[in-house]
Parts: C-alpha cells; structure tokens; sequence
C-alpha cells in the first residue's frame, strides 16, 4: 500500500430489499470487498466491514403494493433473505444492519438537521404530478406514459425501458398514475435541494487532483463527466413527498421523507453505531480519524452517489473523513445478456446454495477470475464449469490432494524431513518465497483478477514441481529425495492454504484443519518451512469435485425456460378485429356439442374428421387441430361449435360447422369447454 492506516472501515453498497441477491451483485461489490477485508485481516490489521440492507424508496412500495403486502413485509423478508445467503456463502460482514432500524432513522435526521442549521439545503417549490384519486404526490416509477423519444406507451417517468432513455414525468405523452390508473394533474409542493454546484471545486480538487492517480478511470470517467459537464453540477432534491421512508424532520414536511440516496449511504455510518453498540466499542475512529482508509465497494452505477452526493454531504458535516477509494466494478451480464430482476434473467445467490451444496468457493472463484473490474463481463455456465473442472480440479486441487495422498501412502501421513536441496528445489523455493508480496500488491490495488489469478500459478508451481520430480518414481531409488520433495510440495501447500483464504475461505478452512494450522497471518506466507516434520497430517479429501455437463445444461434450460415464461407473459396480444353490432353478433349460433367420432384425414396433417352430436341432430365437421390433439383424446369431449356457418366443401368432405378454439401466445389450441357437464346444443349467448 501506498500508506499505512491505523484501521479500515470498509463498506459495500446496500443491497435492495426487494429482491433476493444475484451474481450480477456478489460480482460488482460484495465478493470484492470480502476479498479485501479478509487480506487486512491476515495482516492482522484492525478492520471493520459493514453493510445493510437498502429498505426505503419508491421501488419496495411499488412491489408491496403488487403482492398486496405491506412495505415493512416486503423488506422484512428480503432482509432475512439475504442476511442468511450472505452468511451462507461466506461474505465477512462484522456487522449487517437496515436502513429501517430506529438507529439508522435517528443518524440520518441528525446528517439532515445539520445541513439544515448550516443553511445548505435550497427550498424550493416545484410543480410535480399528483393522483387527485390516491390523493398524493406521484414519484416517478408511479407515472407511466408514451415515450416521446420511441413511442413506447409503457415508459416510466424516469426511464424507458424499451429505448433507454433518461425522462422528465412532464415529457410523458398521456401520462397515467399506476396508482389508480387516472391522468395525474400538476400541483406545487415544496422540496429541499442540495445545491451541488457549490461543491464542485471541492469535488474537483479531491477527486481529479488528488486523486487521479489512484483511482479507476471507470470511476474517474464517470466522475469527469458530471464535474465537467456544460451545465456543471446542479442542485438535487433530498425530499420526497411519500409515506414509506425516512421522515423530515422540520415542522412543514409533513408526508415529506428523505431521499433514499440521502438516507442510504448513511446507513453505512448507521450500521457501524449499532456494531459498536453491540460490541462495546468506540465507533468514532472509524469515520472520524484521520488514521483510517475508508473504502467504499460499490458497482458503476452507484458512482456519483458514492463519490459526489455523499462526500459533499460528509465534506459539509465537517466532522467525517472522506473515502480512500471507491473501486466500483463495471457490470456482469449473463449468458450474453444483461442480468435483469424483471426478466428472472439472473443466478439466484439462494438458489446457488441450495443447487449447489459446498460450493461457495468455486462460485467465489468464477466471479473473482471473470471480474468486470475495468468492462462489463460475461459468466456462463459452461466457463463456470471449464473453471472448476480445468483449474481448480486439474490444478489446485490435484496438487494438493497428491501431495497429501503420497505423503500417507509413503510415511503414514508424517511430514518426512527435508534433506540436501537441489538446484531445482532452490528455484522452487524462491519462487515460492515471492508470491505473498506480489499477491498482497494486487490486492491493495485492487487489481483482484490479478491477484487470484497469482494464486492459481502457486497451485500451479506445485503442480509443476510434484510432476517434475516425480516422487513416486524416486521412492523406489532415493527415499531421502522423496522426503525432501514431499516436505517441500507439503509446505507449498501450506502456503497456498494462507494466500488462499482471501479469495477460497472455506477451502482455505479445509487445508488448516488438514494441516493442523491454528491460524492464517499473511505474514507466515512465503516460509518455506510453516510445517514441522514429523507432525502428523490429516487424510486427502477431495477439494473440489469434477461438475458433469448434465449439471450445467440443467441451469441453462432453466434461464431458457425462465426466460420463455418471461417472453408468453410480455407478448403482444392479438389486435382487436373491427367493432361489430349485436345484431351481427346475434347472427351467429354457438353451441355445445359432443364429440362422437374423431378420426385423422387421410394425406392431411391438420385435419381431423369429428362426427358430433349437436342436439338437433349428427353433423360432421373437419376442424384443423391434428397437430394440437390427438383423435381419441376428443372422443367424449365437449366443445363450442358454431353451427350456423354455411357448410363447406373439404378433401372431398363437407364441414357443416366450426368448432372453436382458443390460442394462446404460442399459438397453442385449447378446447373451449363447459365448466360443467352440459346437454348438447345448449346455446352459447
């Protein structure tokens, strides 16, 4: 590192508690930031991790109104939901708080009242769109209009999602309330903005400046781009007229609470309180001295939240330190496609777990080596499986397990001693001592693709060495080689065990307990000697284990399929045929009819020839469902017929009727059948 600080606070943005957490997450900021905290804390570093859950703003009300749920249910089963993965699969919190808690609602009006007295918010009124039926202010997902850019007639206030286009609600053609479905009016109401414009040569100064050296240019870009903009940076509002959310607290706010992008980012300062509640500590020092890194892991999105919003905030407060770094990752998209909630175009993190029982590692693996720590990046299931499979199978896991398995086969599991060194073991050696220092040197760049990839090239130096010596030839010539070789591939393994645990905690778990390593310190790593000889070792077990191909081709159709139920729910419905009068309508004499007989046509795919009974009588029909039924399917069936069609002239058939159908998105018939037993002819009106 660059500087050594006394502590570490580190933070990853708040997940949402709408729904439950995806690669696309663990990828742009969680499996990251446990990355980093579990390498300070091998240092021995003094290191605080912490997170919560995201519970305010208009996107759970909208899906509590959906499910016909309270807000409060809404996030409280998220919250839980992801609490419990995120512990399942291993990420390090210290503490995992919710913005909901009284705690978190107390921190964040104290930060409001403070910017208040100082005089930094600018009250405004302005003309917003307002339900006269719900009887309240409209936020922007609760407005649905055209788009005036692509005439998509479902576009949102903000955004729309067809041609992507950021929206003002004005822009909206016949903007309608998801509310109640009534054209919203315009009505004034007062807000409290943050006028960013004052703090941009601050902003300018800290980021560009001092900072733009050290920072990522995906970061530096998009923050460029707002502090250098024609119209620079303009004021925002940090009010919303809503009833779910963080109250205002002034006397004339009444239905008024925080902007969720207000409240949020304090909810990292939140959760440190409730831990050092919770733990019997100070939480000052880790937002307020000086001596402590703060660095925020978020995804590209939440960049100007992180590194303008919130700093001018904590900047404005006076008492709070700024962030170190915010190494936001780009996005990861799946299978080709971009991850979408609404689309269950995702890998579920509770799914995995359950899908995939004892693999967190290999998950962990996959997203650190396909990181999209520079671009967007693509996972797909069968780079999921050639990863396991060719690397950490093939590499890691062969090392170690033949190291292990020769050791037991040839000494009973003691660690032999180690002998005279050869040219060879003395390169392996140095080799060996380097990869700790240059590990640790990605990883406090936060180059982690770089990092694990260093850690794979340990396995793989074992790997090398095992098949280069060749011990298992020299037992039967040289035993005292034997143990040298051993000895040394044992303590290779040791090692990887230590530089592991960062990026494979539960493996690294594995190896300490085979070993019998009490502990993992960073700075043990690149000692050629962590293990005693004669110290026994446990038995091989296998690390990972070979993924078939049948495993992965389940969780594509599985998208596929998601995605195809996506697609029937979503496709355009048939467009209405011309208006009619009851008087045509009454013209026509629909009737239930048995089906009697039921044959395929000759020479026809399509046809099938029915023989049924109409009430007044037998009539035959030709009706074109061969590819949707089987004959003896529709014998006994009872169907809709329109009986009074003029009779028509088929493959040498005349059809004296129409039995109707259905079809569905797929262009899939379905019998049109009473609910209940009915006498044939009875009238359909």
């Amino acid at each position: 590192m660059n500087k050594s600080f006394k502590r570490y606070t580190i933070t990853s943005a708040l997940p949402y508690a709408n729904g439950p957490l995806h690669i696309g997450h663990l990828a742009g900021c969680y499996v990251p930031s446990d990355i980093y905290a579990r390498f300070l804390r091998s240092q021995g570093k003094d290191v605080l991790y912490v997170c919560g859950s995201d519970e305010h703003g208009v996107a759970i009300t909208i899906k509590a109104r959906k499910e016909g749920k309270t807000p409060q249910e809404v996030v409280d089963h998220f919250h839980g939901l992801m609490k419990k993965s995120f512990e399942e699969f291993g990420i390090s919190f210290d503490h995992y708080s919710r913005t909901s808690a009284p705690i978190h609602h107390e921190t964040a009006q104290g930060f409001f009242k403070d910017l208040y007295e100082k005089g930094e918010f600018l009250e405004q009124s302005t003309e917003q769109y307002y339900d006269e039926e719900a009887g309240q202010f409209l936020a922007d997902r609760y407005i649905e209009g055209t788009c005036p850019k692509c005439g998509f007639e479902n576009a949102y206030g903000d955004q729309c999602e067809k041609c992507g286009s950021s929206l003002s609600p004005t822009e909206l053609i016949n903007p309608r309330s998801k509310l109640s479905g009534s054209k919203p009016v315009l009505k004034e109401t007062k807000h409290w903005f943050l006028d960013l414009a004052r703090y941009s040569d601050f902003l300018k100064k800290w980021i560009l400046e001092e900072h733009g050296n050290d920072w990522k240019n995906n970061v530096l870009g998009q923050c460029r781009s707002w502090l250098e903009a024609g119209e620079g940076l303009q004021a925002r509002s940090m009010t919303r007229d809503m009833d779910w959310g963080i109250k205002v607290p002034l006397p004339d706010a009444e239905g008024k609470v925080l902007y969720v992008w207000f409240d949020a980012p304090i909810g990292y300062i939140s959760s440190t309180k409730e831990w050092a509640a919770e733990n019997g500590k100070d939480w000052e020092p880790y937002w307020k001295d000086e001596d402590t890194q703060l660095v925020h892991f978020i995804g590209k999105d939440n960049i100007v939240f992180h590194c303008i919003i919130f700093p001018a905030i904590l900047k404005t407060h006076g008492d709070y330190i700024l962030p170190d770094n915010v190494p936001a990752n780009e996005f990861l998209n799946l299978e080709g496609d971009k991850i979408s909630t609404s689309r269950n175009w995702a890998v579920w993190l509770h799914e995995y777990l359950e899908e995939f029982p004892g693999k967190q590692d290999v998950l962990r693996y996959v997203l650190t080596a396909n990181a999209p720590e520079t671009k967007d990046n693509d996972f797909t299931w069968k780079d999921f499986q050639s990863r396991n499979n060719s690397e950490l199978v093939a590499i890691y896991g062969n090392f170690v397990n033949r190291a292990v398995v020769l050791t037991h086969k040839y000494y009973q599991g003691v660690i032999p001693l180690r002998g005279a060194l050869t040219a060879y073991d003395e390169e392996v050696l140095a080799a060996l001592a380097e990869f700790p220092e240059k590990i640790a040197s990605s990883i406090e760049r936060f180059r982690f693709r770089e990092a694990l990839g260093l850690m794979m090239d340990l396995a793989r130096l074992g790997n090398k060495y095992l098949a280069d010596t060749e011990p298992w030839k020299t037992i039967k010539t040289d035993e005292k080689r034997t143990e040298t070789i051993l000895n040394i591939a044992l303590n290779i393994a040791a090692n990887l065990a230590i530089v592991s645990e960062p990026f494979l905690p539960f493996t690294a778990a594995k190896l300490y307990e085979l070993f019998g390593m009490s502990e993992s310190k960073w700075e043990l790593a690149g000692n050629s000697e962590l293990l005693s000889p004669g110290k026994v070792i446990g038995k091989a077990e296998l690390l990972f284990e070979k993924i078939e191909d049948e495993t992965v081709e389940k969780q594509v159709q599985k998208l596929l399929d998601a995605k195809k139920m996506n697609e029937d729910a979503n496709a355009p419905v048939a467009p209405m045929k011309d208006i009619i009068t009851y008087d045509d309508f009454a013209k026509l004499d629909m009737r239930v009819v048995t089906v009697l007989e039921a044959e395929k046509m000759p020479k026809s795919k399509k046809l099938i020839k029915l023989k049924v009974d109409t009430g007044l009588g037998h009539r035959t029909v030709l009706s074109g469902v061969a590819e949707h039924f089987e004959p003896e399917f529709l014998v006994g069936k009872q169907v809709t017929m329109l009986i009074n069609l003029a009779p028509r002239k088929m493959m040498g058939i005349e059809s004296e009727g129409m039995i109707l159908m259905a079809e569905d998105k797929d262009g899939k018939l379905k019998l049109l059948v009473p609910h209940e037993g009915t006498a044939s002819g009875s009238t359909i009106s």
